[in-house]
């Protein structure tokens, strides 16, 4: 386990702007890189486009709308939507360009001054988060099969006062869903903490922790149309909790702060939502094809996930990014991240972007085999 103390007031370096926050100072950007390729792995994006009868429809309501008039102002005809949808409270829903904007309103909330935990390796964001806004940052290691550390989590609960636990499910960069026997372990030990889980890739997994919410009234659920959806270019996240919880988030969030863009293509992808199940299958199914091909792999392993990407294991990260984008295929390197050397992260992309990725992975195993046997290129 680590723990990165509370930021200090320092000494501004020389030729830096005065005023800024040590916090802000110390971390990195966003450790994200947009590379141009012809088939485009790396965001775990869904492969499958919003349907364009649905986008027709979209834009004829937005184009129906008045464009000089602010939109709701805590997009409150669409809360009730997307709660008619889970079946929720529609008082319990928070809604956000984005589940990332959510996870830094719920830092500030529950994490500034006081304690952020976590796994590590972990989704990028929560520990970003946790540095800018100046919060004690903890770290549990994933066991050595990628599942929650359940007994390294509650000690670090017991061992810290009460901020923020961020769990994922199923978990990013990994793609591993942990038995909801162990979530609820570690959720049920959290006991003051606000607890967030983060389901952005449930469709994925076929998992569900509405329920779980529902039992405290200081958890809240992550929900995004950036995934199965196929809505990432909309940017809408929201949150479910209890109408306590979700009135203090919403004191947090910008007035006004979805538009009329997103609330027109968010109102017509919840009338049809058949049309995600159905896509979402696709891409587990496509996600099986490509694991079950790659098994066999001389030097690359990929690792199991139910999610829409999966971790592929390389004895040289560099050299299989390198090689993978000269076929024109980008994916996410993974490998300075603890755990994870040599691995690269990769999304489920179509029929055919999975077929060139194969088609890739088999010519560089080729290569090295021949290495191996004392051949060359």
């Amino acid at each position: 386990m680590t723990s990165e103390p509370l930021s200090r007031p320092g000494t501004v370096p020389s030729g830096e702007p005065a005023g800024v926050r040590d916090a802000v100072r110390a971390v990195p950007a966003y450790p994200f890189t947009p590379t141009d390729a012809p088939i485009k792995l790396d965001q775990n994006e869904s492969p499958l486009d919003f349907p364009e009868g649905l986008k027709a429809l979209a834009a004829e309501r937005m184009l129906a709308r008045p464009w000089n008039r602010y939109p709701d102002l805590h997009a409150d005809e669409l809360r009730g939507r997307i709660a008619a949808f889970e079946g929720w409270d529609s008082a319990g829903v928070v809604v956000t360009p984005g589940s990332n904007v959510l996870i830094k309103l719920l830092t500030e909330l529950a994490g500034i001054g006081q304690t952020v935990v976590t796994v590590s390796p972990t989704f990028s964001v929560y520990t970003l988060e946790a540095q800018l806004l100046g919060a004690r940052l903890v770290q549990v290691p994933l066991n050595p099969d990628f599942s929650l550390p359940v007994e390294g989590l509650k000690e670090a609960l017991r061992a810290y006062p009460p901020g923020v636990l961020y769990v994922t499910q199923p978990h990013a960069p990994t793609g591993f869903a942990d038995s909801e026997a162990a979530v609820r372990e570690v959720v049920d030990a959290a006991g003051e903490w606000v607890v967030v889980l983060d389901e952005a890739y449930h469709q994925y997994s076929g998992t569900d922790y509405r329920s779980l919410i529902l039992e405290g009234g200081n958890r809240v659920g992550l929900r995004t149309f950036s995934k199965a959806w196929g809505l990432a270019g909309v940017r809408l996240g929201y949150a479910l909790s209890t109408p306590g919880m979700a009135a203090h988030i919403q004191k947090l969030v910008s007035a006004f702060n979805v538009g009329m863009l997103a609330q027109s293509a968010l109102e017509v992808a919840l009338e049809h939502p058949e049309y995600v199940a159905e896509r979402a299958r696709e891409v587990v199914a496509e996600r099986e094809r490509v694991l079950a091909a790659l098994s066999g792999h001389p030097v690359w392993r990929a690792h199991p996930s139910r999610a829409n990407f999966f971790l592929l294991r390389t004895p040289d990260a560099d050299a299989a990014y390198r090689h993978l984008l000269s076929r024109g295929i980008v994916v996410r390197r993974q490998d300075k991240l603890p755990g994870l050397e040599g691995c690269l992260r990769v999304a489920v992309g179509t029929r055919e972007e999975n077929e060139a990725l194969l088609a890739a992975a088999w010519a560089f195993g080729a290569v090295e085999g021949s290495r191996g046997r004392g051949g060359g290129e």
